[in-house]
């Protein structure tokens, strides 16, 4: 099999891509997108129904604030509403550009790459989206600064038993480590992008990103340990972050929620939900931008794979299951019977 003049044999990529492809073929195709590919109408167009969107958002916020947080069903005896719900679907979707970046990464799965990026870009919007519910829960979204410890001349710190304290530690580190890891691996990308842009502002904008980057085997290095010491810190928080956010929930009283597989339970969902929305976005950016070669069958045969073990974990941690009863449910019902009166009065009073 011949190869592109652009590439020598031991300059091919693994065999995870399809067609003849060499680095700088890969470079020169991905670069025209953002490069010479002209805003059509379908661009035009869904730029102004996600800015419809936009639109809505803000004046929900502001009838939210005008209004208070009573109109999500949050009452007395009603802790968590829909602002809680919004925030685990946002970090679940998120799950799957840090597992697809740090994880695989690694374990040395190559296949990742065709996929990582706009992944990654999805956790960061997907975390973005989380941290702005916790915020709108407080009803008073300019106190935000109480959830945090700062130093003050009157000694207060906050509520370390609040979920709400949890939850802005959690995804303040998620969100700092997600966009240091993205950034660190988009360097050499935007160094690409430099030298091959042709207008001015474009190269001083795409210089800037790329800090100075040459491609020299010293910057490689580094970047390398950079690359995998970011992604040792961010593995962990594929697991502890949607932890502490299944905590929200377990510590609670309520009936359902108070359970200790909530953990494994929304991690596993986490991924599931996560690798479900990289298919959602990469099927019809594949076929959009004729990517056919770069995001394989192969790619989307292994994400199924994931969404398929994950699928039968949560498959196990909804299973029907039978629990014995607590001793203090068992006391309770016996108080319950001894106040009830005779039997014929207890069967008339549980019919009424």
């Amino acid at each position: 099999m011949t190869l592109p003049v652009d590439s020598a044999p031991h300059d091919r990529p693994q065999d995870v891509l399809h067609g003849r492809w060499g680095y700088a073929g890969i470079g020169d195709r991905i670069a025209a997108l953002v490069l010479e590919r002209p805003l059509g109408w379908r661009w035009l167009l869904g730029f102004g129904i996600t800015g419809l969107g936009t639109l809505m958002l803000l004046t929900a916020m502001a009838y939210l604030f005008a209004e208070g947080i009573g109109i999500w069903g949050v009452d007395i005896p009603v802790a968590w509403g829909f602002a809680i719900a919004n925030c685990v679907w946002w970090i679940g979707i998120g799950h799957a550009g840090t597992f697809i970046s740090a994880v695989l990464l690694l374990l040395r799965q190559r296949w990742r790459t065709s996929i990582n990026r706009y992944a990654e870009a999805m956790t960061l919007f997907a975390a973005a989206m989380a941290g702005l519910f916790p915020l709108l829960h407080l009803g008073r979204p300019w106190y935000v600064y109480w959830l945090m410890p700062y130093p003050d001349t009157m000694d207060l710190w906050p509520q370390w038993r609040s979920p709400l304290v949890w939850d802005f530690f959690a995804i303040a580190t998620y969100i700092t480590v997600s966009f240091l890891f993205w950034y660190v691996g988009l360097i050499p990308d935007l160094a690409t992008l430099r030298d091959r842009a042709r207008v001015r502002w474009k190269r001083l904008a795409f210089g800037l990103g790329a800090l100075g980057w040459r491609g020299e085997a010293r910057q490689w290095e580094r970047h390398q340990q950079a690359y995998l010491l970011l992604a040792g810190l961010a593995a962990p928080l594929v697991v502890s972050m949607h932890s502490v956010v299944s905590l929200d929930f377990a510590i609670g009283n309520t009936p359902g929620y108070h359970s200790t597989i909530f953990p494994p339970y929304f991690v596993a969902g986490a991924l599931y939900s996560g690798f479900a929305m990289v298919l959602t976005l990469a099927i019809p950016l594949r076929h959009a931008f004729k990517l056919q070669d770069f995001i394989t069958e192969r790619h989307l045969d292994n994400a199924a794979k994931v969404l398929l073990a994950t699928g039968g974990l949560l498959a196990y941690a909804t299973r029907p299951r039978r629990s014995a009863p607590s001793s203090a449910a068992t006391a309770t019902r016996s108080r319950c019977r001894s106040t009830a009166g005779p039997a014929p009065m207890r069967r008339s009073i549980g019919r009424w």
